[in-house]
């Protein structure tokens, strides 16, 4: 009690000295203040009758404060559980209270050091000090960087219990796993250094067997299926039969054999109009089936009366040319599916000596020759889509859940495929496979590879990579900002596939020098590729595969047309975009490879103020005094992490030093090979834009790249043709093969077709004034979100039939042109929502592979899909505001 009578002696003198130490102090209602630095504000720190210090000018500025105990609160026994804290803490400038209190108390005992608390004088410091403020209050000594706390709290018995033990905890350097860093993004724990082999992959099987041997047996099984079916099932062979329709004749053709199925599918060559064009012609040739009830022997039908015969299809009416145009008109291929109803196919096997022939006939006084082929077990197509969406399912678990690469998986389900449509009667030879493979696009994706190899020896990737760090000052969203946007721009004149080949190692190299994770770059920016793409008829596959369509170009689709529609479109999904990958990676961190020393010393900090305040059970006031303080500095010390955790500027001597070390490093290698290599450039860009005029078209994008890396091999006399094919994505382009092999097994197996015909049905249900904005939604969305797992090429060929259909078909007054722009941006934002749903995505993932940076099938899926959802739901109101609302077409 002696010392609390005699601290209430001091307490009283200072409120006596001044009215400005009397209201800081004299009242609970008027606490404390100290700001960030630690400077109490309105505190007196000498008795009454000594001369105070000379107060140091402060600069203006706004200060930031935490309010503090006040003094007349600080009983005894909260002083005694101060004392129990670590020196760090009892030293902070948050517990100015408890340290003036201890001070007068040393004073009184006339044991006091003009620096005991050097903390409670302190200055206010302005805005523009405020981060080295924060610098240096993150600064601590290393005897207290990782402790634990001892509090003895004084309970109501009076005796003392001991919370927590103080402990020295060292850190435990963490294995360096920078190469791998890419695969994890946001805040995803890495696995054990252990557990992460050459490859990048981790080495889960040897951990869990049960996986493993499920896996080996699971895939087993499916090799044991793959191989019964295609050693019991012969290849399909269906020989095309030439045949003359005389004039005014019907010509019959006798089926060798009874239908297996009760579908017949008719393949007819010859020369016919395309089915845009039917109504421009008054020419038909007649094709229906007839069931004879006897025996026949010949081919002639004169043998038998109309009662021998009977009817067992509709007619398929067939458009054909003036007969004046028969030399000189390309052939064309028609084909059609016969239905027989269950009970003429029943009659048919019932009856002896029952046969089913082909009726053909036409209404042009000439001869018209013509091929035919037919299939008597053609697939069930309701069987068959349930098989291809089977397939499909299991191609994405073995690359979602990683089960094998994903170049086995798609090579695996390829050949399941195969399987199951030999199982179906349908299996198709070995030119029919090599047939499916798009050899262009193999063809562009190798010819790009090796360009960017040689490219890449002339060190332009590194030089461009210092310059964007230059213009962007080394911040973070400046940098991204810069990157989608240059990758738009390019992919609106290149594909896609070729832009991500230039962009991917600038943007790798970028992210290393920033220490940066450049896995969540490189997937922005091939999101940005395709979104790109989208602008100009030449920019995607399926752009070319729409404008590439004769009734589309004769009906006002041109080159300007395309792009002046597409472009606001563009522009307004990558407005959207950037904002969503503002909120994705809101938090900073998520972006970089490593987290920054300054937030591991305050994350850290925050950690071990909370620890000392858990420490604290609320068993008095007193303690909740001390409590309180404790829990404010947490307060400050959150909000100091949160303003430097959203901050994506790198140090300003930092990025100065950094850009002049890059800069002297990393100047162009090989002047000559980079004149070299931009000239072919040059010319295969220029051939690039050659092909989007018809007249000029004579090369592929294919040839055009590969006749262009010739050249640069020639000039530039390279002799280590090993080295050079060595940087080739062979498992890409494999990759690529199989998935081409797999789209086309599961389009004859009906599910392509199916997905048309349900689109077009849900159209047609709609009335009359709402048939434009529902064909634009259908089209855009399930063009999109069948795009998004399925190769958005078959996708685009089938869409196209479609919208060619609907806009034929006068009475229901639908534009073409509305949906044309749906269906270009369906597919090439589509893309977007998973990793296999366009080139460019297949290839970026392998560009990363490359450099030791991995993404898997959900680190893409949980970024893109939702970018893909949001910009397709976008361009829907952009659709439906410029064509429904304001009719621009």
């Amino acid at each position: 009690m002696n010392y609390l009578n005699n601290l209430n002696v001091f307490k009283r003198r200072r409120n006596t000295s001044s009215t400005d130490s009397s209201s800081a102090v004299s009242s609970p209602a008027s606490p404390a203040t100290i700001d960030a630095a630690g400077t109490p504000a309105g505190t007196a720190g000498n008795e009454a009758g000594t001369p105070r210090r000379k107060k140091t000018k402060k600069k203006k500025g706004r200060k930031r404060t935490i309010s503090v105990v006040p003094i007349s609160e600080v009983t005894e026994a909260s002083l005694e559980l101060w004392r129990t804290l670590p020196p760090k803490i009892r030293h902070d400038p948050s517990m100015v209270s408890f340290q003036q209190v201890e001070l007068e108390h040393a004073r009184l005992h006339g044991d006091c050091h003009e620096d005991s608390f050097p903390e409670i004088q302190g200055l206010e410091e302005d805005d523009g000090e405020e981060d080295e403020d924060d610098e240096d209050e993150e600064e601590e000594d290393e005897e207290y960087e990782n402790e634990f706390i001892t509090i003895n709290v004084t309970n109501e018995e009076g005796q003392a219990k001991e919370i927590g033990h103080v402990k020295e905890k060292k850190e435990i350097p963490k294995p360096h796993v920078h190469h791998l860093a890419g695969h994890y993004i946001g805040n995803i724990t890495p696995p054990k250094h252990d557990d992460i082999n050459d490859t990048g992959q981790t080495n889960l099987d040897e951990d869990h067997p049960f996986r493993k041997y499920s896996k080996i047996i699971c895939l087993f099984i499916t090799w044991l299926l793959i191989m019964s079916f295609m050693v019991v099932k012969d290849e399909k062979m269906v020989e095309p039969k030439h045949l003359s329709i005389s004039p005014g004749k019907t010509k019959a053709y006798i089926l060798p054999h009874l239908p297996q199925s009760t579908r017949i599918k008719v393949t007819l060559e010859g020369t016919f109009l395309s089915e845009p064009y039917s109504n421009i012609t008054e020419h038909y040739l007649e094709v229906y089936l007839q069931m004879l009830s006897s025996t026949l022997e010949g081919n002639s039908s004169d043998i038998y009366s109309s009662s021998s015969a009977k009817n067992i299809s509709e007619s398929w009416y067939i458009p054909i040319v003036h007969p004046y145009l028969f030399d000189s008109a390309p052939i064309v291929k028609e084909q059609r599916l016969f239905d027989i109803i269950d009970s003429n196919y029943e009659q048919l096997h019932q009856t002896n000596g029952g046969l089913v022939r082909l009726m053909i006939r036409s209404n042009i006084q000439a001869s018209m020759p013509i091929a035919i082929r037919y299939d008597q077990s053609p697939v069930n197509r309701d069987v068959g889509v349930i098989y291809a969406a089977f397939v499909l399912i299991f191609l994405y678990v073995l690359i979602i859940w990683e089960i094998v690469h994903r170049t086995f998986a798609a090579v695996i389900a390829s050949t399941l495929a195969i399987s199951i449509l030999a199982a179906l009667n349908d299996r198709p030879t070995m030119e029919d496979i090599i047939g499916w493979i798009d050899v262009e696009t193999i063809l562009l994706l190798f010819s790009m590879m090796i360009l960017v190899a040689i490219l890449a020896e002339t060190g332009i990737f590194d030089y461009l990579s210092v310059y964007i760090y230059k213009i962007t000052n080394g911040k973070i969203w400046s940098l991204i900002h810069c990157l989608c946007l240059c990758t738009v721009l390019i992919s609106s004149f290149l594909d896609n596939v070729t832009t991500v080949l230039l962009m991917a190692p600038i943007t790798i190299r970028l992210c290393e020098v920033m220490d940066m994770n450049p896995v969540p770059i490189l997937m922005a920016i091939t999101v940005h590729a395709n979104i790109g793409g989208t602008t100009t008829p030449v920019g995607d596959p399926p752009n070319i595969i729409i404008t590439s369509n004769q009734y589309i170009l004769k009906h006002g689709v041109t080159f300007l047309t395309f792009t002046a529609h597409m472009l606001v479109g563009v522009i307004i999904v990558v407005i959207t975009t950037n904002i969503h990958l503002r909120i994705i990676y809101k938090n900073i961190n998520h972006l970089r490879m490593h987290e920054p020393k300054e937030l591991k010393e305050l994350r850290r900090n925050i950690k071990v103020w909370e620890r000392a305040a858990g420490k604290i059970p609320p068993y008095s006031k007193d303690a909740n005094i001390v409590r309180e303080t404790l829990m404010k500095k947490v307060k400050l010390l959150r909000h100091q992490y949160k303003k430097k955790m959203t901050k994506g500027t790198v140090p300003e001597d930092i990025y100065r030093s950094t850009l002049e070390e890059l800069q002297r490093e990393h100047p162009i290698k090989n002047r000559p090979l980079l004149i070299k290599s931009g000239v072919v450039c040059v010319f295969i860009v220029s051939l690039f834009f050659l092909e989007s005029i018809p007249e000029l078209r004579r090369l592929s994008s294919g040839w055009a790249a590969l006749l262009g890396v010739v050249l640069l091999l020639i000039i530039s006399d390279k002799n280590d043709m090993d080295a050079v094919l060595s940087r080739v994505e062979w498992p890409t382009l494999l990759f690529f093969a199989a998935m081409f092999t797999l789209m086309e097994a599961v389009e004859r197996m009906g599910l392509i077709d199916w997905i048309g015909h349900a689109t077009e049905t849900i159209i047609l249900s709609v009335s009359e004034d709402l048939r434009l904005a529902v064909a634009i939604v259908i089209i855009l969305w399930i063009s999109a979100l069948t795009s998004a797992f399925v190769d958005s090429i078959p996708v685009t060929a089938m869409m196209v039939k479609i919208v060619v259909a609907l806009s034929e078909k006068a009475y229901l007054g639908l534009p073409l042109q509305p949906m044309v722009w749906a269906l270009a941006f369906g597919p090439c934002l589509g893309g977007n929502g998973t990793l296999v749903g366009a080139s460019a995505n297949v290839i970026c993932a392998g560009i990363a592979e490359q450099h030791g940076y991995r993404f898997s099938f959900m680190d893409y899926f949980k970024l893109g899909f939702p970018i893909m959802l949001v910009s397709v739901l976008v361009t829907t109101g952009y659709l439906i505001m410029a064509h429904v609302v304001f009719a621009w077409h």
